[in-house]
């Protein structure tokens, strides 16, 4: 190719790459090419062979002006934006200049955005927390993408009846081709195969059109194979009713709008896999005993729990749930609410709650009554969960899981046998310690907003903080 001709494509091939959920290694092996020639290529350090470009166009089914028209032009775009902060102001950044840095060196020009999108979600985190901090960039839509995936769960308590309708639908023509497997390989002429890590490249599922096959980690154990299959034939069958209810979203972020389009696609799998109908009609014969359900559906504790919170589909409502998964540390990395439990948006939660100290005993499930500072009172179980291994020597997660309901619901839960008046012994917790008033708690870990700490020269007080009445 002449030298004026070169084309250099990275960012396209980057975000074609990505898309797909395609690793370098992934896109390597389809194109016939090595995966450190895909990382020159996404660096714009070689340029793309015309070869290469009609392997690409064959293989993905792409229309070549999707590479070869505006490289780079959305990132182009993104930094010009990011750059009229005004704490660039007095810098001379010609668009021109803006365009050769995001065409010629798209790894630092990612290397900037990222840098910029963790200090401005700092910077909203601090102001959220009631910290005063300048606002700069007020032009530049900087939210928080899982914030504002969280805001659009929680605003419709996570109950979407029509992904349930269609998900039920589903089901019901996959049972007749004895089960999932069958099912692809009637519909869609895929086979499945389990294949170890080592072949996998780091993923746990992919679908690979070329030679027909869904591929899956045998790392994974059997209800979550069940599920990536599940999740497969959403992205299949259903991807248009996900995509109409993302639609209602109106999101600010790319990343926020990807983030519930996943969201939701897992919770039409959770609805395919156990049927709205007739797992609404299991949790009240066995009184919500999420082990119990868990073996009538072949599905694991997390996935029931997380099913629980879905069940508000008008006219067949149960019992309303809340879901939290946190770490050992405390970072939450799910949280889902249909009870009206108010989590809070940023810092750590109540060490109080049992949750934290499910880790005490592992795999044993335990349970709560909670009292909040406003009077509130809900009835949590709590177990832990583990994450990965699948073989010897592989590292292991363990997480805790909170489920929990109103102390109204309670006594529909086969967990409070024998604790009619388990409620007026509630734990009294908060939601977090910068927001809980209870100035006598031994366990707090900062001051609440709005109160005034007293000098401990003379009288120093058994909690951590002394407080002025006003």
């Amino acid at each position: 190719m002449p030298a004026e001709r070169r084309l250099y494509v990275g960012p396209s091939l980057r975000r074609l790459r990505r898309d797909r959920g395609l690793t370098q290694a992934d896109m390597a092996a389809d194109l016939d090419v090595s995966a450190s020639y895909i990382a020159l290529l996404e660096r714009n350090h070689r340029p793309l062979s015309a070869e290469v470009l009609l392997r690409l166009a064959q293989t993905y089914q792409l229309d070549m002006s999707t590479l070869t028209g505006g490289s780079g032009a959305d990132e182009a775009q993104r930094l010009q934006a990011v750059l009229k902060d005004p704490m660039f102001a007095d810098i001379d950044l010609p668009s021109l200049e803006t365009a050769d840095v995001t065409t010629n060196f798209p790894g630092v020009t990612e290397a900037l955005l990222r840098l910029y999108t963790a200090y401005r979600e700092e910077q909203l985190a601090l102001a959220d927390r009631g910290v005063t901090a300048d606002a700069p960039g007020a032009g530049v839509d900087a939210s928080d993408p899982v914030a504002e995936s969280r805001r659009f769960l929680e605003a419709r308590r996570n109950s979407f009846p029509s992904l349930d309708d269609a998900a039920e639908r589903l089901a019901q023509q996959v049972a007749q081709h004895e089960g999932l497997t069958g099912y692809f390989k009637a519909r869609h002429n895929l086979k499945v195969r389990r294949l170890p890590p080592e072949v996998m490249v780091g993923s746990t599922r992919r679908l690979d059109h070329h030679r027909r096959e869904i591929l899956l980690s045998d790392e994974l154990d059997n209800a979550s194979q069940t599920f990536q299959l599940a999740l497969q034939l959403v992205y299949l069958e259903l991807a248009a009713d996900v995509d109409a209810v993302v639609a209602l979203g109106g999101f600010a972020t790319e990343s926020g709008e990807r983030l519930t389009r996943r969201a939701l696609a897992s919770y039409a799998a959770a609805a395919l896999l156990m049927p709205y109908t007739a797992f609404a009609r299991a949790v009240e014969a066995r009184r919500y005993d999420v082990e119990a359900l868990g073996r009538q559906f072949g599905a694991s504790f997390e996935q029931i729990a997380h099913r629980l919170t879905t069940l508000q589909k008008p006219g067949q409502e149960r019992v309303p749930f809340f879901f939290i998964r946190v770490d050992e540390a405390g970072n939450i990395s799910k949280r889902l609410d249909g009870a009206g439990f108010p989590f809070a948006r940023h810092g750590g939660g109540c060490p109080l709650w049992n949750v934290h100290q499910a880790f005490r005993t592992p795999r044993q499930l335990v349970t709560q009554w909670l009292e909040l500072p406003d009077g509130q009172k809900f009835f949590s179980i709590a177990r832990t969960v583990t994450a990965g291994g699948g073989g010897y020597g592989k590292v292991r997660v363990e997480r805790a899981i909170a489920l929990g309901c109103s102390a109204e619901h309670a006594g529909r839960l086969i967990y409070t046998q024998g604790q009619a008046n388990g409620a007026e012994a509630a734990t009294p917790i908060g939601v977090t310690c910068r927001l809980c008033h209870r100035t006598e708690c031994t366990a707090r870990s900062a001051p609440p907003i709005g109160r005034q700490i007293l000098p401990d020269d003379i009288r120093r007080t058994s909690a951590p903080f002394g407080f002025s009445d006003n």
